[in-house]
């Protein structure tokens, strides 16, 4: 009955009474009419039909006022309705309705001024999982402070290991009962361990996003089976690339090492390229406690200097790990390359490899930036220019058909001993770090080309094109700040993108706009079906070449074996590949999704204790968001803080979002996106990550007292 009804409703845009819905599938008895209303109801109670205060019933997607999507709440107490493939909107904290931070919600869409907002019906779901937070006691009962304080509860802690708890240690815990709208019981699933402990703060945050460090027992069990060294039989079958010169590049502390790469040129003077990937599948199989532990992770999280493996150690760091001088099982992907950066011919094979030298980023960038080459780095010059050549090749290629390097920094935080942060830096990217990345893209789409045109199911790294909205909206913002972009057509393609940053290149603002264009962009994820990825212009893509730390790169490896190796293409495995990936990808965008969050919390929370030594000092900054309580200056090591409008000394400033600009009411006196200030930091919460900052003085445009006032 309920398909019949949904069949029905598909087209009807009016909501019916039930009677009348009964009437319009032609039904006659009393039964029948009791069997349509208890499926209205069912459908009602699943939230896929909307009943009306009147009675009536409407699909809850025939009512475009009318939407269901998750609550973000925001620091500052407002909040946001998340909707797949649709804008965010505006929710105030008066609209919550009792609901908090990760609530399921409907909500009911209505125009406030010229925007739309949202004010929340009901709660649709609550789901209170990794629950983490800090012990302190009330007349000897123990509660939990929960470190996420955008959710308003408050729940009590009860249970066996109770006896086991001290005010301060942090848990995590499960919700066991409701007591009222504001207050839970809950059990404690792991003590982590005390809030002074080093190291968990970032745990906290790790657990809180559903990331943890215990693998289980029967991880365990199954590791004592895999061996600390390749078994040669593990060889058969597999092309011997051992003569071959090969070599891994990687950061300076990277212990889990996914990728080698080879060079030779070729008597026709094009490029032979080699990619050799850690066969990871070789050792983690599907169906099993090893299998199972790195789908539910998903993906190593790298948080600050802490490394929460997707695998345990001896295979992230040991028999996977492509470590210098030892046999590894790998798959590679060999490619010739021509003088334009096209790939003309190729081959993907299962391999073993035995890496000649661990280099790192540094040293490699020492040899081919500024041609300071280490003795042990003597024997690899001529390949790693040849590499340099054909990276720089690639890259133009790259370009010119429409690839978008967006130069967005990212922060390294520095740790002492005990996990205190002691600095804040900006991550080098030199040519070293652009080489591996072009030619991890090369294999990649390669990879992703291969199995496209045979028409096989596949896991792609997909990058939808931005919403015209979108940019549009950003194309505003670049002219409320006086710019004029020429040459920019209504449909917005990758080219569209580079004619962009390339006109804003040399504005003071560059950093800031080429962060907001990146925003105003979906963001990329994995998916069955192949849409392309529109940040590098590629019409096929996917993740092949770090299976140790990421999941979908594990898949692509298995999938590439039983397609090319084992030739196997039945249609019941095509059937049965065409549900599974389904689920594989969304799960993996998801973990993908908390990692990052995990990464960003972690970073927020690092720079704030790291500000927390440094209240009182003064520093130079760019103001790089502007809002109606305040505006964020980003200092050059890229630490952000708040300057509250209420700090704002000697007038009365308002928030003009047309322009962009706080303004003084009586002196005019402006402060817009891009501006050059010196801020004192006025206080810090490593707790709250939160960073105040008071100004000092308003530099000119033109960088006046722009002396460094970073103390990293």
């Amino acid at each position: 009955m309920k398909d019949k009804i949904l069949d029905l409703l598909k087209n009807v845009h009016e909501a019916k009474e039930a009677i009348e819905i009964n009437d319009m599938l032609g039904l006659k008895t009393s039964d029948e009419y009791r069997e349509v209303y208890e499926a209205l109801e069912e459908l009602v109670s699943e939230f896929i039909v909307f009943k009306t205060k009147k009675g009536k019933y409407i699909l809850l997607k025939n009512c475009p006022g009318m939407k269901i999507g998750k609550l973000s709440v925001n620091k500052k107490g407002f909040g946001f309705l998340l909707l797949d493939k649709e804008d965010d909107l505006y929710i105030s904290e008066n609209n919550f309705n009792g609901a908090i931070d990760e609530d399921i919600v409907m909500c009911e869409v209505y125009t406030s001024g010229v925007r739309k907002e949202a004010r929340v019906l009901k709660v649709v779901k609550r789901e209170l999982d990794n629950l983490v937070g800090e012990v302190y006691y009330e007349n000897d009962v123990p509660f939990l402070r929960l470190d996420d304080s955008k959710k308003d509860i408050k729940i009590e802690i009860t249970g066996e290991k109770v006896k086991d708890i001290v005010e301060g240690h942090k848990v995590l815990v499960k919700t066991i009962k409701q007591v009222n709208s504001k207050k839970y019981l809950a059990e404690i699933i792991k003590i982590i361990g005390h809030k002074n402990d080093p190291g968990i703060d970032i745990l906290s945050i790790a657990y809180k996003h559903g990331i943890y460090e215990d693998f289980g027992e029967e991880v365990e069990t199954e590791l004592e089976a895999i061996p600390n060294e390749v078994d040669m039989k593990e060889t058969k079958g597999r092309r011997d690339l051992t003569e071959q010169v090969i070599f891994t590049i990687d950061g300076d502390d990277t212990k889990d090492i996914d990728d080698a790469i080879s060079i030779e040129i070729l008597p026709n003077n094009n490029y032979e390229l080699g990619v050799h990937i850690a066969d990871v599948s070789n050792y983690v199989k599907e169906n099993t406690a090893l299998g199972d532990a790195a789908y539910n992770r998903g993906t190593s999280s790298y948080l600050a200097d802490t490394v929460i493996p997707m695998l345990p150690h001896k295979l992230s760091n040991g028999i996977c790990s492509l470590n210098e001088g030892v046999i590894r099982l790998t798959m590679s992907c060999v490619m010739e390359i021509d003088n334009k950066g096209h790939v003309v011919n190729y081959d993907i094979f299962p391999s073993f490899i035995k890496s000649r030298k661990k280099m790192t980023y540094a040293k490699v960038n020492d040899v081919i930036v500024r041609n300071i080459i280490d003795p042990e780095y003597e024997p690899f010059v001529e390949k790693l220019n040849q590499m340099n050549e054909l990276h720089r090749i690639l890259r133009k290629e790259k370009i010119s058909r429409g690839y978008i390097d967006f130069e967005i920094d990212e922060a390294k935080i520095i740790q002492d001993e005990t996990g205190k942060a002691i600095g804040v830096k900006r991550r080098e990217r030199e040519e070293g770090e652009m080489l591996i990345e072009d030619f991890m893209i090369a294999a990649n789409e390669t990879v992703a080309n291969h199995i496209f045109q045979m028409d096989l199911p596949f896991i792609y790294r997909v990058h939808e094109d931005p919403k015209p909205e979108k940019v549009e909206e950003f194309m505003n913002l670049v002219k409320i700040l006086g710019y004029k972009l020429t040459g920019i057509s209504n449909g917005f393609t990758p080219k569209t993108m580079q004619r962009i940053l390339e006109q804003l290149k040399d504005k003071k603002e560059f950093e800031i706009l080429s962060s907001l264009l990146l925003r105003s962009m979906r963001k990329a994820e994995y998916s069955r079906d192949n849409v392309g990825h529109f940040g590098l212009a590629s019409k096929a893509y996917t993740h092949f070449t770090s299976p140790i730390r990421r999941y979908p790169d594990l898949e692509v490896h298995r999938l590439l074996k039983r397609y090319l190796v084992q030739n196997d293409i039945s249609m019941t495995t095509i059937h049965t590949l065409e549900n599974s990936l389904v689920e594989i990808a969304s799960h993996s965008s998801e973990r993908e999704r908390a990692a990052v969050d995990a990464e960003r919390e972690v970073l927020d929370m690092k720079m704030a204790e790291y500000m927390e030594d440094h209240i009182g000092e003064e520093f130079d900054g760019v103001i790089n968001t502007i809002t109606n309580f305040g505006f964020f200056v980003e200092l050059p090591n890229l630490v952000e803080g708040l300057v509250h409008v209420q700090t704002l000394k000697g007038d009365y400033y308002s928030y003009i979002p047309e322009l962009l600009s706080m303004i003084g009411k009586s002196t005019k006196k402006t402060y817009r996106l891009g501006d050059k200030v010196r801020v004192k930091c006025i206080s810090a919460s490593k707790e709250n990550a939160m960073i105040d900052f008071e100004l000092v003085t308003k530099n000119s445009d033109e960088g006046e007292d722009d002396s460094n006032g970073d103390k990293q």
